[in-house]
């Protein structure tokens, strides 16, 4: 088993979550933080039961950091 890192992002009509060290793209929506959660974490499974290790990027993630920038 894998643990992987997942963004939660809120917007003004629901939440979208993805993981970070994944190849490929696997993203989810729900109504609430825990439905998108959930919503991912099945999105997750599907990924690796379809690619198996090469679903997994080659580097491990050690830290996951939100910063923001002005441009």
């Amino acid at each position: 088993m894998k643990v992987l890192k997942i963004i939660v992002e809120k917007h003004p009509d629901g939440y979208v979550a993805y993981p970070l060290g994944l190849k490929g793209i696997v993203i989810a929506e729900g109504d609430t933080y825990e439905e998108a959660l959930a919503e991912v974490k099945s999105a997750i499974q599907f990924h690796i039961e379809t690619f198996g290790n090469g679903a997994f990027e080659n580097n491990d993630i050690m830290e996951t950091f939100v910063a923001e920038v002005a441009v």
